[in-house]
């Protein structure tokens, strides 16, 4: 199936991955409609994106949330790649605070955005959410990103049944050149990636553009649900 003429709602659309993917659905032919927390991310984003649409969204604000499906409804497919930078916190230095504000966007803003567009998506539609490689490969200071990648893979394999016959996948990137890892310093980061690069079986970590095209197969092919699509150059090999 062809996405052109689409209608791709994208949380977390203004930046990293999100933005990718919007670069990729406009050149399908599809109208990406890129929404963020920030007024300024999102005209920074549509200033690079001839045709899209977008608006700001609080996904710690229900009602924000409920009215996704009123103001870009009806849709075709819906993309959730909604996240802050990623700090690692050991167990130790947890807090409730810090545990509830890490689940509030990616997992409790996964579901009351898919619970609000559901209902608007086309026949034919998909959701595709965003996990990642830690479940499978943790480390010490993983404890919430592991345990919210674990979460999401449960919740795509539920909602595929409960949503049926809506599409419901996952993408699961490995580590990704992307502002997920702005929290570290430059040399920080870039040793982050030389050694992670190093390890992997492709010899780099990944760009944004290469995770984009999982979320595009996922919008396209027909008859995949419940999937997780691992792009991680070979993370959980090694």
């Amino acid at each position: 199936m062809n996405i052109a003429g689409n209608r791709v709602l994208i949380v977390g659309g203004t930046s990293g991955i999100g933005l990718a993917v919007a670069r990729a659905v406009l050149e399908r032919g599809a109208t990406p409609i890129v929404v963020s927390r920030r007024e300024r991310s999102v005209a920074s984003a549509l200033a690079g994106l001839p045709g899209a649409e977008g608006g700001t969204c609080d996904l710690e604000d229900p009602e924000q949330v409920a009215s996704l499906s009123h103001v870009y409804g009806p849709l075709d497919h819906l993309v959730f790649t909604a996240g802050e930078p990623l700090s690692l916190v050991p167990l130790a230095d947890l807090s409730r605070e810090i545990i509830q504000g890490f689940f509030a966007t990616r997992f409790l803003g996964a579901i009351e955005v898919v619970r609000s567009v559901a209902p608007v998506l086309r026949p034919g539609g998909s959701i595709t959410l965003t996990t990642g490689t830690a479940s499978d490969r943790p480390g010490p200071g993983w404890l919430l990103g592991a345990t919210v990648c674990g979460a999401t893979d449960a919740l795509t394999r539920t909602l595929a049944l409960e949503l049926a016959p809506l599409r419901v996948n996952a993408v699961s990137p490995g580590v990704i050149r992307s502002p997920l890892w702005s929290a570290l310093d430059d040399d920080a980061r870039q040793g982050f990636y030389d050694a992670t690069s190093s390890a992997l079986p492709v010899n780099r970590v990944g760009e944004v553009e290469d995770v984009a095209l999982a979320y595009v197969y996922a919008m396209e092919q027909q008859h995949g649900t419940g999937t997780i699509l691992r792009v991680d150059g070979g993370t959980v090999l090694v």
